[in-house]
């Protein structure tokens, strides 16, 4: 996700470039037309259907589930991604996803990637698993490690670099989970350290006209 955090198009081409070398995820679209214009790559990478808060909130507080049933009925096959903090992640996880959405999540030819993005690491990603766990149960691996079943997993894309990605496993392992629950996401910092967040400054959806209706646009994370 680093496009949006670097200085220039040119930074997140080279940058997202590079990272393509041992990935295949992105988001970076500058970085596929780097490959292909100077590296005859005709598809380096790619990515998948993903919610962003700002398609989430438009839907207001109230319509949270109805939005997130949307993302489910909009890609009924393969892999869809959905933020989950909008307002109260550990709700959507036991209402939402694994409550009033579950059997839907279950009968997809795919699997829902359930993603936090805020709240302090490494707990956040326990406690989301936890959640998840109690509504659609685990199996246990050859190692002994918990696992979600096949049609849920989580991404964690909030404060991910090299160090806390190795912390965050870490304490997935001490605390009985499997790796392969979890996906990783990186945004600007992954591309470069000086980013949007230096500043504290970042553009934000704060209205929307639905069918020709104002809406205030706000997220609300219990966990920020």
């Amino acid at each position: 996700f680093g496009f949006r955090g670097v200085s220039s198009v040119e930074s997140a081409a080279t940058g997202g470039a590079a990272h393509l070398v041992n990935f295949l995820g992105t988001d970076t679209m500058a970085a596929l037309v780097c490959c292909k214009d100077y590296y005859g790559e005709e598809c380096a990478g790619f990515s998948i259907p993903a919610s962003e808060h700002s398609t989430m909130t438009s839907w207001g507080r109230e319509k949270e589930c109805e939005a997130m049933k949307n993302m489910l009925t909009s890609y009924p096959k393969g892999i869809v991604a959905c933020v989950s903090d909008s307002y109260d992640v550990f709700k959507a996880c036991t209402d939402y996803w694994g409550g009033e959405l579950k059997a839907m999540i279950e009968a997809r030819d795919g699997f829902l990637v359930v993603r936090p993005d805020s709240g302090e690491l490494p707990k956040i990603v326990l406690d989301v698993l936890e959640k998840l766990a109690s509504k659609f149960g685990t199996s246990e691996t050859s190692t002994k490690h918990k696992l979600l079943p096949p049609c849920i997993r989580v991404i964690q894309g909030d404060g991910v670099d090299i160090d806390s990605l190795e912390m965050i496993l870490k304490a997935m392992s001490d605390a009985g989970w499997a790796a392969d629950n979890l996906a990783f996401g990186s945004g600007g910092a992954l591309l470069q350290k000086l980013h949007r967040d230096t500043q504290k400054c970042a553009f934000k959806c704060s209205y929307a006209m639905v069918n020709g209706q104002g809406v205030d646009v706000v997220k609300d994370p219990i966990t920020d």
